[in-house]
């Protein structure tokens, strides 16, 4: 999942990016309200971390603002301030959640993934296709109970065609949201991955659609 971190901070930014980018996230950062709006207005995202106190302006005043140009991304709240009057002030604005300064990684990376789980209509943190299940929290995947085993590329590959499931994902879709930006895949990249994940998960579960992308289906027939 590719996510935009909006915080003026930079040792807590980088600190925070790279913790999830450690658990296979794809992290960009912004350090200003206007540079986020740029590039939440320029790219795609999967979830957008907000910092309330930015220096051009409170981050509710750009949460506002995107809410109402019609701009839905799951938005979680960074907020030092521990009154409930500023967080009724976030929810008010469109924020999904919150978490209050200190924190720990770990939070901020469960919270994430449970925003990005339900925008993409999944309430349970193990995501099923058939007999295909990918736990969201630790990153294992089983078929039919057997533990199979992934690389870290695979197994982003895999989760983001699964959060996506039953949607057809494109190539230049999962070239933003998987990849890097400063690795971008070479143009045989994906199709070697996904051949990989074939050879791993059977060659039927994994349907490439010519001209458009690729659909994880459930069980396919034997």
């Amino acid at each position: 999942m590719k996510i935009l971190l909006i915080e003026d901070d930079a040792a807590l930014a980088d600190a925070l990016a790279a913790a999830l980018g450690d658990a296979g996230l794809v992290v960009e950062t912004a350090r200003s309200g206007e540079a986020g709006d740029y590039l939440i207005r320029t790219e795609r995202y999967d979830a957008v971390i907000l910092d309330i106190g930015l220096p051009d302006g409170s981050g509710i005043r750009w949460l506002e603002q995107w809410r109402a140009d019609g701009i839905d991304l799951p938005v979680l709240v960074l907020t030092a301030r521990e009154r409930w009057s500023d967080k009724a002030a976030g929810f008010s604005a469109g924020a999904d959640d919150y978490v209050t300064k200190p924190f720990e990684s770990a939070e901020v990376l469960f919270r994430l993934r449970a925003l990005m789980r339900r925008s993409h209509g999944h309430a349970h943190p193990v995501l099923r296709c058939g007999a295909l299940r990918y736990d969201t929290h630790v990153g294992s995947v089983t078929l039919a109970g057997r533990p199979i085993a992934l690389t870290a590329q695979e197994s982003k590959l895999l989760g983001y065609l699964m959060h996506a499931a039953p949607r057809i994902v494109t190539r230049s879709e999962l070239a933003e949201h998987v990849y890097d930006r400063d690795h971008e895949p070479d143009s045989n990249v994906i199709d070697v991955q996904i051949s990989r994940l074939r050879k791993k998960l059977g060659s039927a579960r994994i349907v490439t659609l010519r001209g458009r992308g690729y659909r994880v289906v459930d069980d396919p027939e034997p």
